[in-house]
């Protein structure tokens, strides 16, 4: 496992965390990251100067570098860790070809914009990848915390059981726990869906609503999310299972969470537009939020909240005033 060539693609906070992790268990990594300047300080001083700068590496651990198709040259297994709204800009000059007989394993919390693709159907629409050779990383965890080594957990999804576990096997360490799955479109659903709901509990927060308020939304996500699951991708599975509700617990509470962060702004008065300009570091659940939307006038589940974070997001409402009508929809 040692001698496999392995690829991140992303310089983004989980990027520098998984790549600190692989480091860890004494795996060298091609590391694509897209500005010239970080890949200088990376080389130069041992850190990402942009994300989770604390962080040091040791240069014969990693190859940083901006030519995508090298890295993937180099690389057997590649993680991608690249915003879902950027992922199709980064991976367009590659074909098919570039991705024949590559392990995937995706970090990516979101979903391709207007196409409102999940990330494997993405990889196997645009680039052939079959769905055994794809695997998705779920939760609850956040980059910050894997990079202060606080144990955290990790669900690698995949159609293929031994892909599944040749995954844990690369991230598994001393603060880092993983398990299997199969439920590779749930858990990436989940994953779409959990952003929206931090949103939302950002936005209550910023309006003043308390802990006990919380709960009771946080209820009712999970309750709006199996009813989603079922409708989109009905198989036997427990919702309760910390790769769907506990993914959804810690992006909704932590303050680690980008998605809460853009949320509370919101409540506190921000435009969404202001609020964007103002966070440096991507909010999947505001793509997320129209995907959904788009996807489920074609289902018609019943997700208020995800309607009211669209309404909010895209349409201009006023958020006291919606969610003000979503909490006499919860109990």
């Amino acid at each position: 496992m040692g001698n496999t060539g392995i690829a991140m693609i992303g310089g983004g906070s989980w990027a520098t965390a998984l790549v600190k992790v692989l480091n860890q268990n004494q795996h060298h990594v091609h590391w694509w990251i897209r500005n010239q300047a970080v890949i200088d300080c990376l080389k130069k001083e041992n850190h990402n100067p942009d994300y989770l700068s604390g962080v040091k590496f040791s240069p014969a651990q990693i190859s940083p570098s901006n030519n995508l198709e090298e890295i993937f040259s180099k690389a057997e297994i590649i993680f991608l860790a690249v915003p879902s709204a950027y992922i199709k800009n980064v991976l367009q000059k590659l074909s098919p070809a570039n991705f024949q007989n590559k392990i995937f394993i995706s970090a990516i919390k979101g979903m391709i914009p207007q196409e409102n693709l999940l990330i494997a159907e993405f990889l196997e629409k645009e680039f052939s990848v079959p769905e055994k050779n794809i695997i998705n990383i779920s939760g609850p965890s956040h980059a910050e915390e894997v990079a202060l080594e606080k144990l955290s957990y990790l669900t690698l999804a995949c159609t293929n059981e031994v892909n599944a576990k040749l995954a844990c096997d690369l991230l598994a360490c001393k603060y880092v726990r993983c398990s299997t799955s199969d439920d590779v479109e749930g858990t990436e659903y989940s994953a779409v869906l959990k952003n929206i709901y931090a949103i939302a509990a950002g936005v209550f927060h910023g309006l003043g609503y308390g802990d006990n308020f919380h709960a009771v939304l946080i209820s009712n996500c999970i309750e709006e999310m199996e009813r989603f699951l079922k409708a989109v991708h009905p198989i036997t599975r427990d919702i309760k299972d910390s790769a769907y509700l506990g993914d959804l617990l810690v992006t909704a509470y932590s303050q680690f969470s980008r998605n809460r962060t853009l949320g509370a702004m919101i409540g506190k008065g921000y435009s969404v537009k202001n609020a964007l300009l103002e966070m440096n570091m991507v909010a999947e659940g505001y793509y997320a939020a129209k995907c959904v939307h788009e996807i489920n006038a074609q289902h018609h589940i019943n997700i208020p909240i995800v309607e009211a974070v669209y309404e909010i997001l895209y349409e201009e409402g006023n958020a006291e005033v919606i969610l003000g009508k979503v909490t006499k929809l919860l109990s």
